[in-house]
């Protein structure tokens, strides 16, 4: 590879690093060209950019963007992922390599700072979707309110009830 190529990659390289959040480190053993095609294909319409790399040049370019901890996924040939969002890029790495029988395996992934190992990665794709989750924090912030909210009308409702049936027996 030329000189200036290597720089541009590098570049490249370290603005993805620099600029997404998740980058998902996958194998492509036995994947053909036609099915690395796909795969790049399929994550690109989820917002996932995919490239074969080198790894030297991703040293450099995890040197230079201070993400070195990337390295730690980084084994023999790898094709990594860049995504803003850790979620979506799993499930879309799961959906394809379920549906196709992709020989691509993914190996881990970057998070922030955190490394994680190839099953935290594809757990994330089991997490249900962000408005689900807020429902459900919603849904749990608000109990013990509500739970309050009974224990302290209870016995203000049975001496309302008690005070009722008194001025009904009264009245009759």
């Amino acid at each position: 590879m030329l000189k200036a190529k290597k720089t541009d990659v590098i570049a490249d390289l370290k603005k993805n690093l620099s600029e997404n959040e998740f980058v998902v480190s996958t194998t492509y053993q036995g994947a053909t060209a036609q099915n690395l095609a796909e795969i790049r294909w399929s994550l690109a319409s989820a917002g996932i950019e995919y490239h074969v790399v080198k790894t030297t040049l991703v040293r450099i370019a995890a040197e230079d963007s201070g993400r070195e901890r990337v390295m730690e996924i980084i084994e023999g040939p790898v094709a990594l992922g860049f995504a803003s969002d850790p979620v979506e890029a799993a499930k879309s790495l799961r959906q394809h390599t379920r549906v196709k029988q992709s020989p691509v395996q993914v190996r881990g992934g970057l998070y922030g700072n955190r490394v994680l190992t190839a099953n935290e990665v594809l757990a994330l794709a089991d997490l249900p979707p962000r408005d689900v989750l807020i429902a459900q924090l919603a849904a749990q912030l608000q109990a013990p309110v509500s739970r309050l909210h009974r224990a302290l009308s209870w016995p203000l409702q049975g001496f309302r009830n008690v005070l009722q049936a008194r001025m009904e027996s009264l009245a009759q």
